[in-house]
């Protein structure tokens, strides 16, 4: 029968249990280093974990700093720990290290090396990310929200987000937002989800998108909805206005301010067609408006969501402008769709966090989210501009377009290039990037490459050019070798 330790204790911010008994146990300090030691081996203290600070652990324990301090500094002679003055202690070993020895080596990736240079899009630069500016607003949330604006919202959002939204959409964007109207979620990906929810529990049965479009959100949530997905031909301004008119649909997405991922702009003419559209068959246009505020060469376009807002959500995100890792988005919902898409949310989720609301509201109110695009048009310009002027100078053949906004060009191949061939022939020469093709509905069109350059130096840009002028040259070579 095991023995109960009735003068055990156990450490609140540690599991350490000490044997107090002096006529048979070690000593403290001793019990507390092999306790320690035992939970770096069997990794439930990881890589990296800080340690409770010695005066916090020894006041757990009812023992002496001394006993702690002495246990601390015997693990970190041995290795197991880390500590600097004025510092963190922390663990210094990975799972399953020895004292004296490197941790076990990492397995190697199943893909292989990570490519030499990535024009893969979506990858905005997180490294700019306002953090001075950010941890100030924190600061006044923290230090001037009523207690009650931190308890359960509605699926809405907070007010204060609301208004400072409505503010800057109509002043930026051209929209006709209304902050009641407004519905704060999770990202685009969430709030087309929420709309396909509601729109399948009101009888919609078709959604229309853009072809070539994303496949990672509006069409596999309309699908697993129980929707039928059509997909509309995209010309050289965007949606083939024509094509919708035919298709029988309830609800179409769109990136009227640069199409993803082709970068045509849809005309006033065309807008306007679209908007017919919808008021004669009471159907829903759904924009994302994913990276308008990127423009470089052109005058600013406005959102589509202005001219028929009873018509149309206007979809946008911090995801491209800011960093993904917020997962703030927002939604301009008609307003006999608002309560439908705010009681989704609120089953969804319960709402997203109210803190990053209310700092991204201060944010805004204060200019900074004005001053971090104005620092970054001008860096992602020069990105943009090495891009294109590579790809001039080593492959002039390749014919680039939707150019003048956003963070990435999409650049068409001539006939006699296989876009499969040049993507994994890319790849064995240390550039990743992507098709056209995969984004396609209808298998046929020109072949074309991707290229997202924002989180990379002109440095870099010139080198994957160059990389990617030699993968051209060997699929080239290998054609005239064919029998």
């Amino acid at each position: 029968m095991p023995r109960i330790r009735t003068n055990s204790s156990t450490a609140e911010d540690l599991l350490i249990e000490l044997d107090r008994d002096r006529t048979r146990a070690e000593p403290l300090h001793r019990q507390v280093a092999a306790s320690i030691r035992e939970s770096v081996r069997a990794g439930r203290l990881r890589h990296g974990a800080s340690l409770p600070p010695t005066r916090t652990l020894a006041a757990g324990l009812g023992v002496s700093r001394g006993v702690v301090v002495e246990a601390y500094q015997q693990l970190v002679a041995e290795g197991y720990l880390t500590s600097r003055a004025g510092g963190y202690t922390q663990v210094a070993l990975e799972q399953g290290g020895t004292a004296g020895g490197a941790a076990p080596a990492a397995p190697a990736r199943a893909q292989g090396a990570a490519p030499a240079v990535d024009f893969g899009y979506g990858h905005t630069d997180v490294s700019t990310f306002p953090r001075a500016a950010w941890l100030r607003s924190v600061r006044t949330v923290f230090a001037a929200t009523p207690n009650e604006r931190f308890a359960y919202l509605d699926g809405r959002g907070v007010p204060e987000l609301h208004q400072a939204l409505a503010d800057y959409l109509n002043r930026v964007r051209g929209t006709s937002a209304r902050p009641r109207h407004t519905v704060i979620c999770s990202g685009f990906g969430q709030g087309v989800s929420l709309l396909v929810q509601v729109l399948a529990a009101r009888g919609a049965r078709r959604l229309a998108v853009e072809d070539p479009s994303p496949d990672d959100d509006a069409r596999p949530l309309a699908a697993a909805s129980g929707l039928d997905v059509v997909g509309i031909p995209v010309g050289p301004d965007g949606i083939r206005v024509e094509e919708l008119e035919k298709a029988d649909a309830d609800a179409v997405v769109l990136t009227p301010s640069h199409q993803w991922p082709t970068g045509g702009v849809l005309s006033a003419a065309a807008r306007a067609r679209v908007i017919r559209w919808a008021q004669r068959r009471g159907a829903l246009v759904i924009e994302d408006d994913y990276d308008a505020e990127y423009r470089y060469d052109r005058a600013p376009v406005g959102a589509i969501q202005g001219l028929a807002p009873d018509h149309v959500v206007y979809c946008g995100t911090a995801s491209k402008t800011l960093v993904p890792g917020l997962r703030l988005g927002w939604m301009l919902v008609p307003p006999h769709l608002v309560d439908d898409v705010a009681r989704a949310k609120l089953l969804a989720d319960r709402g997203s966090s109210v803190i990053d609301q209310l700092t991204f509201a201060d944010f805004l109110a204060r200019g900074e989210f004005d001053r971090h695009l104005r620092r970054m048009r001008p860096v992602y310009r020069r990105r943009r501009d090495a891009l294109l002027a590579a790809l001039g100078a080593r492959l002039p053949e390749l014919t680039p377009t939707g150019v003048a906004a956003g963070q990435h060009v999409v650049a068409w191949l001539p006939p006699d290039l296989n876009e499969a061939a040049v993507v994994a022939a890319a790849a064995r020469r240390g550039v990743a990037l992507r098709g056209v093709a995969r984004y396609r509905l209808d298998p046929a069109g020109p072949g074309g490459l991707i290229f997202g350059y924002a989180t990379l130096s002109e440095r870099a840009i010139a080198g994957g050019i160059a990389g990617l002028a030699q993968a051209v040259a060997d699929v080239r070579g290998s054609q005239g070798a064919a029998p």
